[in-house]
């Protein structure tokens, strides 16, 4: 079989997963949630930027232009979920992952280049903070491709950890700017996106050299189809709202709450609003 794409893939078949399909599987799942963890935490930069944004550092923005940026990119990495799990069927994990990690390229090196210049326009920190959303569709890129490397007994465990290490980086970038803030102020939120210049390369080229492109991914259009008209799709759905949805939407506004009605300082916020999104994420294995 070809190192970077797979011509038969059968993991339920015991022997065949013993002696190479468990180790292929692994490397791929462990790559896979590096690049989701390091989508989500630029998927996650907004709402610790928004701490960096007060009238001392020069930015005119007001609590509700505030507000609306962190819903933006909630709101797009929902939307592109879909999306991004069918890209993944169609061209492969291996391409694909490697594709999206470049892609947050971009978001990133332009919230760095607006953040230098506070008076901006609005609609310049939205348009950055709705192209950073691209990264919640990583989730569901990951979940895909993990998915269909495990054989049925050992998908909940995969799939755990791959849910719980890629949501790790809702509260990594969190951490990140506390110690940003806290090592040099408020005046430096450049110093947060350039970090993730180099970790977005590191992850694109990890995918390239350890992941896979697996045969028979394609999933036809008509899959979703069934899956809208299946009232228990949509009872999950509304369970999803209510769990992970919550936990995503707290960890978003919690720091610009503590900012803006409990008159917390951005170093006070950032100390807080990562406990939730860490525990949350360390808890996704032990459901599974």
């Amino acid at each position: 079989m070809s190192r970077t794409t797979l011509t038969a893939w059968e993991p339920e078949d015991g022997a065949f997963w013993e002696s190479r399909g468990r180790r292929i599987a692994r490397r791929n799942m462990w790559t896979s949630v590096f690049a989701e963890h390091i989508g989500f935490s630029v998927w996650s930069l907004w709402s610790v930027l928004v701490l960096f944004m007060t009238k001392k550092t020069g930015f005119a923005l007001t609590p509700g232009d505030k507000f609306l940026l962190v819903t933006l990119v909630t709101a797009v990495g929902s939307a592109v979920r879909p999306g991004y799990g069918f890209a993944v069927t169609r061209i492969g994990g291996r391409t694909w992952t490697t594709l999206s990690a470049f892609l947050l390229l971009v978001p990133v090196i332009a919230a760095t280049i607006v953040l230098g210049y506070p008076h901006a326009p609005l609609w310049a920190f939205l348009l950055c903070a709705a192209v950073s959303g691209l990264g919640g569709g990583s989730f569901a890129a990951s979940t895909t491709n993990v998915n269909f490397f495990f054989p049925e007994r050992e998908k909940g465990r995969a799939l755990g950890i791959n849910a719980g290490g890629g949501n790790l980086g809702v509260a990594s970038v969190q951490l990140l700017g506390l110690l940003v803030i806290a090592a040099a102020g408020v005046s430096h939120p450049r110093l947060l996106t350039t970090l993730y210049i180099p970790l977005l390369l590191i992850s694109a080229c990890l995918a390239y050299t350890l992941m896979d492109n697996l045969p028979g991914m394609r999933t036809e259009g008509s899959v979703y189809r069934m899956a809208l008209r299946d009232r228990h799709c949509w009872t999950i759905s509304l369970l999803y709202i209510g769990t992970f949805g919550s936990f995503i939407g707290y960890s978003f506004a919690f720091g610009l709450v503590l900012q803006n009605d409990f008159g917390r300082t951005p170093l006070q916020a950032a100390a807080l609003t990562f406990t939730g999104p860490l525990l949350g994420s360390l808890a996704h294995p032990i459901g599974s």
